[in-house]
């Protein structure tokens, strides 16, 4: 029953990459610099790397908005979520996980009458605003930077490419671990506080938790969405909404890139309140939002001639419709589960809030010092 249950989440996952990969190396594909088999090669490899290093962090978050403790529950909003996503996809736009998400834990705090944490919640819409807008500025610093640099370089065009395609490469590999370490979250998030997976012991001392276990699954599944359904969205992002170079494609995948990391690495975090800075939120962003920002970014910077707003417009629909949609499928559904198949989709509350501190415990293990593999 664990692993029928665990498979909506598994499906999120598949959702997630055949989203979101196009948020990594949409641009790269679309600009013709990469064929799409390399692509979704490098980013299966580094979104799983990076769920299972760096993925505690927006967990805790997200969790904390509404810790979904019944294993039915769980499934119940994960595939709610899943559904979401993936009819959007079908129609190749670019829609925010993050949010997907978002709205299916509030629709479980809805149905079984749990507190949303306005804080948490506020957190995390702060950065659907903000991230897009750092994902922009951080694209036209890049650009003005590579520019200045290939102005000042003389190099053959056949060097250039050469130089260009292995850039891609590695942003995209950054990218597709950034993925991966922040938006796993949306993934297995919610069945972190409902599954209790024994931790398995490697070598030299390091230890896998039963959360990275369910990363693992997770990041599997978002390689397994890259490799077999990415490639519509990719060439949309990177060729449709606005045309862009490959020295752009470099700057935009690099700054999605930086924006995800920064929302998710506990030793940044830790590292800026050191200097007596507010700490960053660690939360799942919307790895759509940000891309299109840096694309927008880019396509301001050089004038708006080429940006095709429509298709902006129609992918910003899509931001708005995901999270309802989500949250009122979820509401329906956890009655039908509830009600028809007499599936429990919520603990008592007690049970609910142990949870919720147990897994704020774990995410500060996570980050100590002891040898486990997140820590690698």
């Amino acid at each position: 029953m664990l692993l029928f249950f665990i498979s909506s989440g598994i499906f999120l996952g598949w959702s997630l990459g055949a989203n979101d990969g196009a948020n990594v190396f949409g641009t790269a594909v679309g600009s013709r610099m990469l064929r799409f088999r390399t692509a979704a090669v490098v980013a299966g490899i580094f979104v799983v790397v990076g769920a299972v290093v760096q993925g505690a962090g927006a967990t805790g978050t997200l969790t904390s908005l509404g810790g979904v403790n019944a294993l039915a529950g769980s499934f119940t909003v994960a595939l709610c979520t899943a559904l979401v996503v993936y009819f959007m996809t079908r129609y190749a736009i670019p829609v925010s996980t993050s949010q997907a998400i978002v709205g299916g834990i509030i629709g479980w705090n809805l149905y079984t009458n749990n507190p949303t944490d306005f804080t948490s919640l506020r957190n995390i819409v702060l950065t659907w605003v903000s991230s897009p807008v750092l994902g922009a500025i951080f694209a036209v610093l890049f650009y003005i930077t590579l520019k200045s640099i290939t102005n000042n370089i003389r190099l053959h065009l056949l060097y250039v490419n050469k130089v260009i395609k292995t850039g891609l490469i590695l942003v995209g590999a950054f990218g597709a671990y950034s993925l991966g370490a922040n938006n796993i979250a949306n993934v297995m998030g919610v069945f972190v506080p409902s599954v209790d997976l024994t931790p398995i012991e490697l070598f030299w001392g390091i230890e896998i938790s039963g959360a990275q276990q369910l990363f693992f699954l997770g990041g599997i599944a978002i390689a397994a969405g890259i490799a077999t359904y990415s490639r519509r969205v990719m060439e949309r992002v990177g060729n449709q909404m606005f045309k862009l170079s490959a020295e752009s494609a470099i700057v935009v995948v690099l700054a999605h890139s930086l924006v995800l990391f920064i929302f998710s690495s506990k030793a940044l975090q830790e590292f800026i309140v050191s200097l007596g800075l507010p700490a960053i939120p660690l939360v799942p962003v919307s790895s759509s939002q940000v891309i299109v920002g840096a694309i927008l970014g880019i396509g301001i910077w050089k004038g708006a001639r080429g940006i095709q707003f429509k298709i902006v417009g129609q992918i910003a629909a899509g931001w708005i419709i995901t999270p309802v949609a989500s949250a009122l499928l979820t509401f329906l559904a956890l009655f039908f589960v509830n009600n028809v198949f007499d599936q429990k989709v919520q603990e008592n509350p007690a049970a609910n809030e142990k949870e919720i501190m147990q897994l704020n415990l774990n995410s500060k293990v996570f980050t100590g010092s002891n040898c486990y593999f997140y820590n690698l």
